[in-house]
């Protein structure tokens, strides 16, 4: 009884210490659209998150290809200024600037470029399609996106990125694509699937296609992004599993495009998503679009020629380019024609991206499900030596 209870102590503090964690660092959030200009024409939305000593810029836009640049500073009181006229021009480089200049520590960007739709009557992996498997692509770019005016809240911090393409290939286009932003004050979990752990380091992105008509029976589509890093920086993709499905249901793979940065740099990002979309928007577990990524590129790249990039890191030569592509849906997924709805979520950060642990429920059954074989034995040597004890002392012959 006594090693039984001291397993079961030991149990509890293992579970304890495994879940234990800091107290969560939060952030002042606060959303800012088109600042310095009163029109609706163009959409820029500026989340500023303001820590102790420093703060965190995500800068939103639609001019151009859909842009996430991320900027942090080491100063509380830095801001955001926009030259809209130049922004809008031909000549953007420069339109968008962090002041103080000397407060910026590290920069980024992310900008989500293309569509691809092609035929995955052969094969669903994007990399194994032929040339003549593919439809026209969908350039993000030349899309008309809705004014974000009213499409923006302060008090859930979320804001909706939605476009249509009007006309494609002498075609009528139905349905549209959007690209829904959260901010965050501090660290959580989401709600609905697929879960993600955030921080206050970060903000999701949820990429969705609602309506959208394929153009062929079994039609996949692929979002093809691109990440920059300042200087001699360089990214690279990882593939971080585990055992534990419990947020995620079937989905053990976690992918993240994570940062090396140039020594002299404080500073990294990432960008982070489970291998899974989405085809509904309150999604259940049967609702699983299987999700793949692919290689980094990083040579022969054709950045898109408009962007909130170009207008704060300039030329290409100031930065090192990687393109990603995902796809979306397997061999045997119709679940996009069926309901002509996709949800694919990432989380895009500052530093180090979150990492899953084991919740107390999980780690209370493992340490049953471990700890139960332990006690058999441990138990079962004990009468084992008791019962030996016993006969050794039964079989004695005392002499008389």
């Amino acid at each position: 009884m006594r090693v039984s209870l001291l397993l079961l102590c030991l149990g509890s503090v293992g579970v304890s210490m495994a879940t234990e964690r800091p107290e969560a660092y939060r952030r002042k959030v606060s959303l800012e659209y088109n600042p310095g200009w009163n029109s609706s024409e163009a959409n820029l939305l500026h989340i500023r998150a303001v820590g102790q000593n420093d703060t965190l810029h995500f800068v939103w836009s639609t001019i151009g290809a859909p842009t996430m640049v991320l900027v942090y500073t080491g100063s509380e009181t830095s801001s955001l200024h926009v030259n809209w006229t130049k922004l809008l021009s031909n000549s953007p480089f420069g339109a968008i600037r962090v002041e103080p200049e000397e407060s910026v520590l590290y920069s980024t960007a992310v900008i989500f470029a293309k569509v691809y739709e092609y035929n995955g009557t052969n094969t669903s992996d994007l990399s194994k399609a032929l040339a003549g498997d593919f439809y026209p692509a969908y350039d993000l770019a030349n899309f008309t996106w809705d004014s974000l005016d009213g499409k923006w809240n302060q008090s859930d911090l979320t804001a909706t990125f939605r476009g249509v393409c009007a006309d494609h290939g002498g075609t009528g286009w139905n349905g549209s694509i959007a690209f829904q932003v959260t901010a965050f004050e501090g660290s959580d979990r989401d709600a609905p699937l697929p879960r993600l752990l955030h921080s206050a380091n970060s903000s999701k992105v949820a990429f969705v296609m609602h309506g959208v008509a394929p153009r062929g029976k079994q039609s996949r589509f692929a979002l093809e992004i691109f990440a920059l890093e300042e200087g001699s920086g360089r990214k690279e993709l990882q593939s971080v599993r585990s055992i534990d499905d419990e947020y995620t249901p079937t989905i053990f793979e976690m992918a993240q495009l994570v940062s090396r940065p140039r020594n002299d740099s404080v500073g990294s990002s990432f960008v982070q998503w489970k291998t899974a979309a989405y085809a509904s928007p309150d999604a259940q577990r049967t609702d699983t679009i299987h999700c793949q990524y692919y290689p980094l590129r990083t040579a022969n790249l054709n950045l898109p020629g408009r962007s909130l990039a170009y207008a704060f890191f300039g030329p290409e030569a100031h930065y090192a380019v990687a393109g990603l592509n995902v796809s979306f849906g397997g061999e045997d997924s119709e679940a996009y024609q069926e309901k002509r709805y996709l949800s694919w979520s990432a989380l895009i950060g500052y530093g180090e991206p979150p990492e899953d642990m084991f919740s107390t429920l999980v780690m209370v059954i493992l340490a049953v499900a471990l700890g139960t074989p332990v006690l058999l034995l441990v138990a079962g040597g004990i009468t084992v030596c008791v019962a030996a004890q016993k006969r050794r002392y039964s079989e004695y012959d005392p002499i008389n």
